[in-house]
């Protein structure tokens, strides 16, 4: 905790002095309580963009090779993504899925706000995906509202392939209001409510971000971070 504050207090005022991201809506994030910041996903800077400009933590869930590094470099890589809030999650082809969900309920159970890309991982095209609807089973499971987010121009401040973001673009960060799924808490057909859910929010984030829609699903690249 004291790293992370250390990150907000110093880290995030200098990183938004450097990029200038521009922000709209954070109001809209409820200041306590679990709450779901769902977004639309353009590049790795994504997840470091949104927890320094929201009004409070927001935890993401990181590959466990971030935390599992030796030497200087593996300490650093630990204490930067430890710093962010982020928690560790394995990838394995059976489990990682369920297991990142199951992670996730546990943070919004202890009435934090917890970070998901419905998408399930970067698009490469800049059109925006079908989401996959983990992000509806969360709400309906751990009963909060989820607040989408458009990010607009990441993926120009920090382009897929490139390691260091570029200091001319300005990220555009939207959070918009919150929305409230109770009404579907008791359904007795999940799968349909999980969908329609889904495709609620997506329509919330595309109004956000402003993106093209693909109509598809985006499958995760065999090297994709």
């Amino acid at each position: 905790m004291l790293f992370y504050h250390f990150m907000h207090r110093v880290v995030a005022p200098t990183s938004r002095a450097i990029w200038r991201p521009r922000v709209e809506g954070a109001d809209n994030v409820p200041k306590t309580g679990g709450v779901i910041i769902a977004s639309n996903h353009m590049s790795f800077c994504d997840s470091l963009v949104i927890p320094l400009v929201a009004p409070r933590q927001v935890t993401f869930l990181a590959k466990a090779e971030y935390f599992e590094g030796t030497g200087i470099r593996g300490a650093a890589s630990r204490a930067f993504f430890e710093g962010l809030g982020a928690v560790p999650v394995p990838r394995s082809e059976n489990r990682g899925a369920m297991a990142a969900l199951e992670a996730g309920k546990g943070i919004l159970d202890q009435g934090r706000a917890f970070g998901i890309y419905p998408e399930g991982t970067r698009s490469l095209d800049g059109r925006l995906y079908r989401g996959r609807t983990g992000v509806a089973w969360l709400a309906l499971t751990a009963r909060v509202p989820v607040v989408p987010v458009g990010l607009v121009d990441t993926d120009k401040v920090q382009p897929i392939g490139t390691k260091i973001p570029k200091f001319s673009p300005k990220a555009l960060v939207r959070f918009g209001e919150a929305m409230d799924f109770s009404a579907h808490y008791d359904r007795k057909d999940v799968g349909k409510a999980r969908r329609e859910i889904t495709d609620e929010i997506m329509e919330a984030i595309q109004k956000l971000s402003g993106q093209e829609t693909a109509g598809v699903y985006n499958e995760r690249p065999a090297e994709d971070a």
